[in-house]
This record gives structure tokens, C-alpha cells and sequence, in this order.
């Protein structure tokens, strides 16, 4: 593994990290359930997924990816990379940020995890494993993209999140 593997992994991955950071800026508003409860009498997603949420998370990921498309392609060439990075890629990377948070918040409810309670690991990863997933018809990752991201993804998800509740962000944005 060299740093250019770590570059080229958090550059792969980056639309997905914003997806899933923008909506705490920017969420708010219409739960993505509408409200509604499950079968089993629990809220569905809960009060912290929200269309707004969603959608800038949505864009924000997908603008990212068509960033580094227009104007990072030609800096993966020059190493040699087969990586063809495009809109596609990051709409899917991002697409798949926010439905692998919607999953596991779906399996938080379940859990009676109440909204805003952490569930470990899972808030960490859930966002890396649905990016995978959607990325997988486009441009799968390779096992050392896949390792590097998993590896960095899990420390710096709980920093900035201790950060994060330390300075009240969270809090501030949403309240």
C-alpha cells in the first residue's frame, strides 16, 4: 500500500462522505417517512431523515462527483490508474450514502434505538457500504480501495462526530 493508494481511496469515496455530511447541515423539515409507523408500531425512519436531507445530500454528492470528473480525470491517468471516475459514479457513490444511512436507520427503529442515538460501527460504516453497493455496476472499488477506505472511514467518522458534539453543531444547525 502507498499514499497514492490512500489518495486515490479517499478520492474514490469523497462524493459519498459528503452526501452523508450534508445533511446534517442542510436536513431538516418533512420526515422522509412522512411519520408513519411500521408494521410493528415503530416510526419507519424517524424524525431525523428528512426529503430535505436526502436531496442535498443528493446533490451536494452528486456535484462533487462531477467536480473531480471535469477537473481531477486527468491527475488518476497520469498514474496510470484504470479508474474512469464520472457524474455516474458519484451520483451512485452518493445515491448509495444515503440509502445505506436510510437502512440502518430503519434497522435503529427496529432495535428501539430512539433518532440521534448512536448505533456503533453501523453509523460509522453504513454510508461506505451502500456507496459500494450502488458503485458496484459502475466502478467496483478494488479490495485495497475497499480496505483503505473502511480503515480511515470508522476513526474519522467518530472524530468528527466527537468534534462535532463537543463544539454543540448538531444541535445549533438543527434546533
Amino acid at each position: 500500500m502507498t499514499i497514492m493508494d490512500v489518495c486515490y481511496a479517499l478520492w474514490f469515496i469523497f462524493p459519498a462522505y459528503c452526501a452523508n455530511a450534508i445533511p446534517v447541515v442542510f436536513g431538516g423539515g418533512r420526515p422522509i417517512d412522512f411519520g408513519k409507523v411500521f408494521w410493528d408500531g415503530k416510526p419507519v425512519l424517524g424524525s431525523h431523515k428528512t426529503l430535505r436531507g436526502f436531496f442535498s445530500g443528493l446533490v451536494v454528492g452528486t456535484l462533487v462527483g462531477l467536480i473531480q470528473t471535469i477537473l481531477f480525470q486527468h491527475v488518476l491517468f497520469r498514474y496510470g490508474t484504470q479508474f474512469r471516475y464520472n457524474i455516474l459514479l458519484g451520483l451512485m457513490l452518493s445515491l448509495g450514502a444515503l440509502v445505506g444511512d436510510l437502512a440502518e436507520s430503519f434497522v435503529k427503529r427496529r432495535l428501539n434505538v430512539s433518532p440521534g442515538s448512536s448505533l456503533p460501527i453501523a453509523d460509522q460504516l453504513d454510508f461506505v457500504i451502500g456507496a459500494f453497493l450502488f458503485s458496484l455496476p459502475i466502478s467496483p472499488p478494488s479490495l485495497t480501495t475497499t480496505l483503505i477506505i473502511l480503515t480511515i472511514t470508522l476513526p474519522t467518522h467518530l472524530l468528527t462526530n466527537l468534534l462535532a458534539n463537543l463544539l454543540d453543531i448538531k444541535r445549533k444547525i438543527r434546533g
